[in-house]
């Protein structure tokens, strides 16, 4: 597997113990051993994501081949809150920008947006726990480094994230295909939070209830959407050029 694995109950126990960022902890699904239990308590208090996984997952990942039902995934970057964001943004006088990712689970998609985010200088990515990449390696790749320079904080729902993000003061914008607000007619100057949904089903239907605006990424051509990390950069650049 090319991320960076722990594999081992003993191993797995140590790195929590040691303060090692972790994205996800795999866990042999069905199995009722109270040691295993304990990893995935004390993952979870950590902030890791964990995930049941059959034993023929497991023996994929595995480069060891004596995993014991469980094998955890480092993290690339340590995650931050969104608060911590927030302040990043108060230190520099400037109007909060956020990107929230709907459920990117493509590692490849979520590193370019990582990239385009911090190129335009936006304050952080906020991703969600369940159901979408991590700051594994593949996304370390595919954001050129940019994780290493980008705040990225982990939530247990988008939802979630946006009525925080609110209660803040901060405008919260959708990304669609065809929305009620064209890109070009948004305002981006103020406190905003952009949010991008998942490739092929986009922003789902609860998140959008929570965005104040449904932005529109008008088509002129024959394809009916964009990808995530191309909405993004999009999103991200209108709003760069408004507050320029």
């Amino acid at each position: 597997m090319e991320e960076d694995t722990i594999e081992g109950r003993n191993a797995v126990v140590e790195a929590l113990r040691a303060g090692v960022a972790i994205d996800k902890v795999f866990i042999a699904k069905g199995e009722t051993d109270s040691a295993l239990r304990h990893i995935a308590s004390v993952a979870r208090e950590a902030g890791a994501a964990v995930v049941d996984a059959d034993r023929r997952k497991l023996d994929a990942m595995s480069v060891t081949h004596a995993h014991q039902g469980v094998i955890a995934v480092a993290a690339c970057a340590e995650y931050v809150t969104i608060g911590d964001m927030l302040e990043a943004a108060r230190q520099k006088s400037e109007e909060p920008l956020l990107v929230l990712c709907d459920g990117i689970s493509d590692p490849h998609n979520l590193g370019a947006i990582i990239r385009t985010s911090e190129a335009a200088g936006a304050h952080g990515v906020v991703i969600p726990k369940r159901r979408s990449a991590g700051l594994g390696a593949t996304v370390a790749k595919a954001s050129s480094g940019a994780v290493y320079h980008t705040a990225v904080a982990r939530v247990p729902n988008i939802t979630a994230a946006i009525n925080e993000l609110k209660k803040a003061g901060i405008w919260v914008f959708g990304a669609y295909s065809s929305g009620e607000t064209p890109l070009w007619e948004a305002d981006f100057r103020g406190p905003a939070a952009l949010v991008v949904g998942a490739e092929g089903a986009g922003i789902s239907q609860l998140v959008g209830e929570n965005c104040d605006f449904r932005v529109g990424i008008p088509m002129f051509g024959r394809v009916s959407s964009l990808n995530a990390s191309v909405s993004a950069a999009l999103l991200l650049y209108e709003a760069v050029r408004q507050r320029r």
